[in-house]
């Protein structure tokens, strides 16, 4: 049976549901320490004052606050608009987004009860990884306990045994089948994609309990680490690929209203559960993106509260932490892959700040005492965009033509991020010289900033 919610309007829904949830997550979060208050004092974000010509996002209605316009959250109007513009003007480029959504049709549903391995909990209803790092150890019975290799992948961590490679492949087919029917307007991919979200969070017998307890165990060891939670990068991505497919009304209010509710009940989760806590006292990557996942789910889910106290809180509990006076990040620094988890690092404070804007605060450009600010983080790279090879730290991937690919790649979304962010174009520049000879971009949501745009006064 689906959630038992009355079939009523959006807003109707959230006004209803969002107060005394609200309440019980942002009081779970831990409170602020007093050093960390004190330099808050120093560091407030200021408020976000839209660029002109920009459509506003506003809380939990997103985008949709607009008429006519989809209620998103990290997907601005004008990405996506450019996108489906490319999309009619450019056959080669439209039908690279028809393939993908017709191979996305052929596949599916997934399932967290799929995998072969049972968690430690018994129920396969609980999603179940372990640590891409760690492998078995020699001469040790099946392996364990496991051993660390940082930055070289376990191939068994995204075998059928696991969920990792499953969620993987179910949030990016609902990607790509919402953005296609997006640009494309072929209704079949949103059925499809309605079809794959009731069987992952709504359908008794398949559906994913809303937590992360068993995420990225490691074997011999424990049975699941706050760290698993990066792995459901895409499921906040997921929640505005809903808001494309709904106004096509595959998915009934009743529905909706159940994906929302799942969504309120994982963001309690992780305010409250052990690994929820203990992820988001990380001071590298994983608490900057702990902190844009459990934003954005919180929007969605009508918590828009727990999103601006994340926000709010970032320059004195991320920035005062994590990054040096020069703009680096030192616990990134020291990893194998030392470019690449900069870079995806400012991933994560990047996509908050985009969710940032809705919740009415400027995380762009907000700077502590000494002006340490994302700005200062994307100058620290900003050396090496035209040659990797200048980068003075380790990083594996130099040399190995995939993985460089992937990694050029990814800075350029950061750093078009950026730029979409502060209107300044010399950041889309940035992204252009990192792409190079790279094949364009095809996720078909980031649409490069136009060159004409008019730059935010420093």
């Amino acid at each position: 049976m689906l959630a038992s919610v009355s079939a009523f309007d959006r807003t109707t829904r959230l006004k209803l549901s969002a107060p005394f949830l609200v309440i019980a997550s942002a009081a779970a979060l831990p409170a602020t320490s007093p050093a960390t208050a004190q330099n808050a004092a120093a560091s407030s974000v200021p408020v976000f004052v839209p660029q002109e010509g920009r459509k506003p996002c506003r809380g939990v209605e997103g985008y949709a606050v607009t008429p006519g316009i989809a209620r998103t959250f990290l997907w601005r109007p004008e990405w996506l608009a450019a996108q489906k513009a490319k999309v009619a003007a450019d056959p080669a480029y439209s039908k690279g987004l028809r393939d993908a959504a017709e191979a996305a049709l052929k596949r599916g549903p997934y399932s967290v009860t799929d995998k072969r391995k049972t968690p430690p909990s018994g129920d396969k209803h609980d999603y179940y990884s372990i640590g891409p790092y760690w492998w078995p150890t020699l001469g040790k019975p099946n392996g364990e306990p496991y051993t660390r290799r940082d930055g070289l992948t376990n191939p068994e961590s995204r075998g059928p045994e696991f969920d990792k490679d499953r969620m993987s492949k179910f949030t990016g087919d609902i990607e790509t089948l919402a953005l296609a029917y997006h640009h494309l307007g072929d209704k079949r991919y949103a059925e499809h994609a309605a079809t794959l979200l009731r069987t992952w969070f709504l359908k008794p017998e398949t559906r994913m309990n809303p937590n992360l307890n068993h995420g990225q165990t490691v074997p011999g060891v424990n049975s699941g680490r706050g760290e698993g939670i990066i792995e459901l990068a895409g499921m906040a991505q997921l929640v505005d690929a809903v808001g494309l497919i709904e106004n096509a009304k595959v998915m009934t209010e009743t529905e909706l209203a159940g994906l929302e509710s799942w969504y309120r009940d994982f963001v309690r989760w992780m305010a409250t559960s052990p690994n929820g806590r203990e992820e988001r006292a990380k001071n590298n990557n994983h608490g900057m993106h702990y902190d844009y996942l459990i934003s954005h789910m919180a929007l969605f889910a009508g918590l828009e509260p727990v999103a601006k106290q994340m926000v709010g809180a970032f320059p004195a509990k991320r920035i005062a932490i994590q990054m040096a006076a020069d703009g680096g990040l030192p616990d990134e620094l020291e990893r194998t892959r030392s470019l690449h988890y900069s870079f995806f690092a400012l991933n994560g404070a990047a996509r908050l700040a985009t969710v940032g804007e809705c919740v009415g605060l400027d995380l762009w450009s907000a700077q502590t005492a000494d002006e340490r600010g994302l700005a200062k983080g994307f100058a620290y790279l900003a050396p090496y965009h035209s040659d990797l090879k200048k980068w003075p730290r380790k990083e594996i991937a130099l040399g190995d033509s995939e993985k460089e690919r992937a990694l050029r790649r990814n800075a350029a979304e950061q750093l078009q991020l950026m730029a979409w962010g502060t209107g300044n174009a010399d950041y889309q520049d940035a992204a252009n010289r990192y792409l190079g000879a790279v094949e364009p971009d095809k996720d078909y949501w980031l649409a490069p900033m136009p060159q004409k745009q008019i730059e935010r006064s420093q």
